[in-house]
């Protein structure tokens, strides 16, 4: 693996204020009307530069209510064979679009959105596989449309600021670093969770988050080893992964969808040591401690859920004719699927999707 620390931040960012419009309206479809699309779409709704125009189900009569419930312009679902997503993205005055389905689906309806030449953002995990994350990605660039994955908490302002501190020497030479992420999932073999066919487990739901600090800090690792605990139908209900770099740093993360934890980031340097308060994914506090000193805190509050700061960089991005955002780039989203393949490969975890790269 080829170590590449992300330094990007957002400097491209005309303020830090994520509602403050940068360019003219832009008209956003939504597949999916899951829980996850319903709490980005609220955020959505914020950017006075964002407009709910279309929505799409399988199912017409959810889409229907959705569009109803929020807002949108138009409606589709399933019919006559075309799928709802398809004819979401047959829509011409649709500007980008963001993927809310399962995992496993994401290629599927990504790729139509892209041959139809829309942009598109793609909820995390981006794809299954690095397979189908290097086609979306070399479509994307073929077509020139713009494509991101949804790792909403690289853009918030804490997390920012922690990357940011770690690179300014303040910590000394970041050592090692630690994160987890967990809490007891209902088991129910329906929930997409826990379904392998939609790329089910702690791994592709979790892990993004944990995975981020220690990219952010010392880049992507040069070995990794995987530990994991799958259930009867091959899914991974928990994992620990320890990564190593030729500099001699380390990393442990834990992602668990058996039970609760601390769900703190730990960053460690020579000089000093960052810890995240208030979860990893989104925390609200930062301390940090060097030597022997009094820690200092640094406080942060969100607007919204905290997804419009992903949803104002996909909307100047293409508002300015961009197709690659420089803070969340291709690089780091394909890096990260073939992270996840190695694990899965240690792990024993295979999805429906992996055969469809084989042939």
């Amino acid at each position: 693996m080829t170590r590449h620390i992300e330094r990007s931040w957002l400097s491209l960012q005309d303020s830090t204020d994520p509602l403050t419009p940068t360019g003219r309206s832009l008209n956003w479809g939504v597949v999916a009307t899951g829980g996850i699309a319903r709490t980005v779409v609220r955020d959505l709704a914020l950017l006075p530069d964002a407009t709910l125009h279309a929505v799409s189900s399988r199912f017409a009569d959810r889409a229907e209510e959705f569009a109803r419930e929020f807002g949108f312009r138009r409606h589709y679902g399933d019919d006559g064979g075309v799928p709802g997503y398809v004819a979401l993205a047959r829509d011409p005055d649709v500007d980008v679009v963001y993927v809310a389905t399962p995992h496993a689906q994401h290629y599927e309806v990504a790729k139509a959105i892209i041959e139809a030449g829309k942009n598109v953002l793609v909820e995390k995990a981006f794809t299954i596989n690095a397979h189908e994350a290097q086609e979306l990605v070399d479509l994307a660039r073929a077509r020139g449309v713009f494509l991101m994955e949804a790792m909403w908490s690289r853009f918030l302002p804490s997390i920012q600021r922690a990357f940011e501190i770690a690179e300014s020497g303040e910590l000394g030479e970041v050592q090692w670093v630690s994160a987890d992420l967990g809490f007891p999932a209902p088991r129910d073999p329906t929930h997409r969770i826990w379904a392998v066919g939609a790329g089910g487990g702690a791994l592709l739901d979790l892990t993004v988050y944990p995975l981020l600090w220690p990219v952010g800090t010392l880049g992507f690792p040069d070995s990794l080893t995987a530990l994991g605990a799958l259930n009867a139908d091959g899914v991974d209900e928990q994992n620990v992964l320890a990564l190593g770099y030729s500099g001699g740093q380390l990393a442990t993360l834990t992602s668990s969808l058996r039970a609760h934890g601390p769900r703190i980031a730990t960053v460690a340097g020579s000089e000093g040591v960052l810890t995240t308060v208030g979860g990893i994914n989104n925390p609200n506090e930062l301390t940090v401690q060097r030597g022997w000193d009094p820690a200092r805190s640094e406080r942060f509050d969100v607007v919204g859920r905290g997804y419009v700061y992903e949803l104002r960089e996909v909307t100047r991005c293409v508002q300015q004719g961009v197709v690659e955002s420089p803070t969340m780039t291709w690089a780091h989203t394909l890096s990260t699927m073939r992270l996840f393949d190695g694990v899965r490969r240690q792990l024993g975890v295979r999805y429906p999707n992996d055969e469809r790269a084989n042939r």
